[in-house]
């Protein structure tokens, strides 16, 4: 056992991670006894507060489910789950129904009805809105308000869980009973045993040296499972936001792709026009093909720019006051001048793999949000299906840990194998972060994807047992390897090598850890050419 550490009990269920995911499940189990363990007080360090764009739902006359699911299965490019697709958007309008409930000011017309806007890839317009920019800002205000006023709910505050806690009773399979968590400044240990565990852990932006992501989405969710043996899917499937303002902020700021649902258009610093040469939807192409796009202008020594002033103009601080605010901060003017943007990660497809009540391939485990493939979203997200996602599934996981009756955690638990006390590695974190830009960003190729697995273990050698960087390191692993074996390009994975779909890959990808490294451990008997993004 790696150092020791105090113990609390969370009671009925531990939710692990305060985004939009886990306070929205906490808020939908009361009155039921809930522990939320968050690695930033709740409402900071989550990206649902940052989401700009909205939730999908088709509350529109004219509008129907079976539409927004048909356009979820044309942008997730040949691998949608359509039942799962098609569950999701018919349950869309009673989720929003609950947000109303919870206090969230969704924008509305001057009728009274639900406001929508048109995005990317959605044939109707179906995005609810809060101001424009700020759905997600409002949506985790309302919530946080929510869970602070509901007596059932504990939180636990700047905990991050960096291990699971494991279980065998009478020679059965391990069984989730927890996780083991640090202190995010002491690096204390603490145990949280619970009976149900719920991982709504976020993302992986912070594995990618450009990121729209808040500091705490390292992937740790994706590492805590795969290292206790569950199964990942899709792994591959990274999403690039094609329009990240151009500037050496970390986090990149975001411009909403409402935006270019609103008019909006790419041009370079001559103010050619280049997407409708790309795509017959031009700049609301779905998010792969654009930020590919924009990723060849800026490979080419062009400079693109996002011009909002035909469309928004004068109108744009009040219509988007978050981009305009990003744009203020980066020290430029968008109504007088074009936005200088650049692909940066937004969303991961992939993740722990679940059923459709959001259980995982582990006994105890659950799961919903970022951290998890649903089959959702296939190989390329629709636009702001992400939030929509998190709320159907906290709320099936509500449903299903109420529908029985939860063991009492018995045995012994398994002592961590990694380290709370995890040493300074920001170099390390660094060099991670740029291989992981470099290689298995917006273009790749198989020698450029053999020659970031060796790197990344390479760099978890030299890391040791520090929990925090290890969990990095898994996740990256799992995300190359995939896409080392996926020798095609479809939805957010991209292979210069094998440029086109092919048919024998039209298919979801599962893997366990121990898989990942088998195919790290092939990549290395392939000796990279250049290995060049």
């Amino acid at each position: 056992m790696l150092g020791t550490q105090n113990e609390t009990d969370a009671g009925d269920v531990l939710i692990v991670g305060a985004g939009l995911a886990g306070l929205f499940t906490a808020l939908k189990l009361s009155p039921r006894p809930v522990t939320v363990l968050a690695a930033a007080p709740i409402g900071d360090g989550a990206s649902s507060a940052w989401a700009q764009g909205g939730i999908a739902a088709a509350v529109e006359k004219g509008d129907t489910p079976e539409s927004h699911a048909a356009d979820t299965v044309v942008a997730g490019a040949g691998i949608v789950d359509e039942e799962v697709a098609l569950s999701m958007a018919r349950e869309a309008p009673d989720r929003i129904a609950d947000l109303l409930r919870y206090g969230v000011p969704f924008d509305r017309d001057l009728e009274g009805h639900l406001a929508v806007g048109r995005e990317a890839a959605h044939s109707h317009r179906r995005i609810v809105h809060v101001r424009g920019d700020r759905a997600g800002k409002a949506i985790m205000e309302a919530l946080v308000a929510a869970v602070r006023q509901t007596p059932s709910i504990r939180v636990i505050e700047n905990y991050s869980a960096y291990e699971l806690a494991l279980c065998r009773t009478h020679g059965a399979g391990a069984r989730v009973v927890g996780v083991y968590a640090r202190h995010v400044e002491t690096g204390e240990s603490l145990l949280v045993r619970a009976r149900a565990t719920v991982l709504a852990s976020g993302g992986i932006g912070q594995l990618y040296a450009v990121t729209t992501n808040p500091p705490q989405a390292r992937g740790q969710g994706v590492a805590l499972a795969a290292r206790a043996g569950a199964v990942i899917a899709d792994p591959e499937f990274v999403q690039f936001h094609p329009t990240a303002i151009a500037s050496k902020k970390d986090p990149a700021p975001l411009v909403t792709e409402a935006l270019r649902g609103e008019g909006a258009i790419l041009i370079d610093q001559t103010g050619r026009r280049f997407m409708p040469a790309i795509h017959p939807d031009a700049e609301l192409a779905p998010r792969d093909i654009v930020a590919r796009a924009i990723f060849r202008e800026i490979a080419a020594g062009r400079t693109v720019y996002l011009d909002t002033r035909a469309v928004v103009g004068a109108r744009l601080p009040e219509k988007f006051p978050t981009v305009y605010e990003n744009c203020i901060g980066s020290g430029i003017d968008p109504v007088k001048d074009p936005i200088p943007v650049a692909p940066a990660e937004h969303y991961h497809m992939g993740g722990i793999a679940v059923d459709a009540t959001g259980r995982s391939s582990l006994d105890g485990l659950w799961a919903c949000g970022e951290v998890t493939s649903t089959g959702a979203h296939g190989a390329n997200r629709l636009a702001s299906n992400s939030l929509l996602e998190a709320i159907v599934y906290g709320a099936r996981i509500a449903g299903d840990i109420d529908g029985r009756e939860l063991p009492a955690v018995e045995g012994e638990v398994a002592p961590p194998t990694l380290s709370a006390a995890t040493p300074s590695t920001p170099l390390l974190v660094m060099q991670l972060r740029q291989l992981m830009s470099n290689y298995v960003g917006v273009i790749r190729t198989g020698d450029g994807l053999a020659h970031a697995l060796s790197e990344i273990a390479r760099l978890e050698a030299l890391a040791g047992p520090a929990s925090l960087f290890v969990n990095m390191a898994t996740t990256a692993r799992l995300i190359a390897a995939a896409a080392f074996a996926r020798e095609e390009s479809r939805g957010g994975h991209f292979r210069s090598d094998f440029p086109e779909p092919r048919e024998t890959w039209r298919h979801r990808s599962f893997m366990t850890l121990d898989e990942a490294r088998k195919i790290a451990a092939d990549a290395s008997t392939k000796t990279p050419k250049a290995a060049q993004a």
